[in-house]
């Protein structure tokens, strides 16, 4: 929201056709031409390079904790070795990180198995449930006093590695940029002075929120701060790392190196 707030508030785009769906949706849409401009998951931009363009300078990630893409177990990490873990099916990005994390901290393989984004319904079934967005926020602040444990993968990955965590990233179909230039650099400034409009006035984006999250304004203000929307050298040195270790886990078939649009 953080991101669109200010396109909604100075009216940018308004001769664009914008699509609202789910990550899920949007990724699939992006890779297969039936958009131009748009979100995509890490992974989903990794696997899928050789067709798309980053763009500069913005994304969603975090340096430290994120609070809204969790590891939420029943028992400790390292014994969920041959155990069944579930894996929340609107992330791909978070999934592949939990993965990797257990795989290479803890020395675990679980057993995984994807399903619908329901803690409750997830840990009927398993020891461990990988959720993202909405479902994750709540456990952040609710997990502890359902005795569960709540792995931030966020925090996760900067412990491991040092470094920021890039969870979805912005990029144009090459075709269209070579065709288009004007409009993808129009596209991108857009985005840019709408992610600097929100974050210079979060209370305003968190307050308008709430009408219809379940969480409070000053809840949503703190979680809007506490991303990071940035795509900078270091950003890029996170991104790398992860595809750098996707390719030694088998989950990406060579390293990539990215490209991005020029604006």
């Amino acid at each position: 929201m953080p991101i669109y707030w200010g396109l909604v508030r100075s009216g940018a785009l308004l001769d664009l056709e914008l699509t609202k769906d789910t990550p899920d949706n949007l990724n699939r849409m992006l890779v297969e031409g039936q958009l131009d401009i748009g979100p995509i998951s890490l992974v989903e931009y990794l696997r899928n390079a050789d067709q798309l363009l980053l763009l500069p300078d913005i994304a969603v990630g975090s340096d430290g904790p994120v609070l809204s893409v969790d590891l939420v177990s029943q028992r400790p990490l390292a014994e969920l070795d041959g155990r069944p873990v579930a894996l929340g099916s609107t992330s791909r990005t978070s999934v592949l990180l939990a993965q990797m994390w257990l795989k290479e901290v803890f020395n675990v393989s679980p057993r995984y198995f994807t399903c619908p984004p329901d803690v409750n319904a997830m840990l009927l079934e398993a020891d461990a449930a990988v959720v993202i967005g909405d479902v994750a926020l709540r456990a952040t602040y609710e997990g502890a006093s359902r005795g569960l444990a709540v792995h931030d993968l966020g925090q996760a990955w900067k412990d491991w590695t040092g470094l920021p965590m890039v969870f979805a990233v912005w990029a144009v179909r090459r075709d269209f940029a070579e065709q288009h230039p004007g409009t993808v650099k129009d596209v991108h400034s857009a985005f840019i002075r709408s992610r600097d409009e929100a974050l210079a006035h979060v209370e305003d984006v968190a307050g308008q929120a709430a009408r219809w999250e379940i969480f409070d304004a000053p809840t949503l203000a703190h979680y809007f701060r506490t991303l990071d929307f940035s795509l900078g050298e270091r950003q890029i040195s996170g991104l790398r790392e992860f595809a750098n270790r996707a390719v030694q886990a088998g989950a990406l078939s060579k390293p990539v190196v990215p490209q991005f649009a020029e604006v």
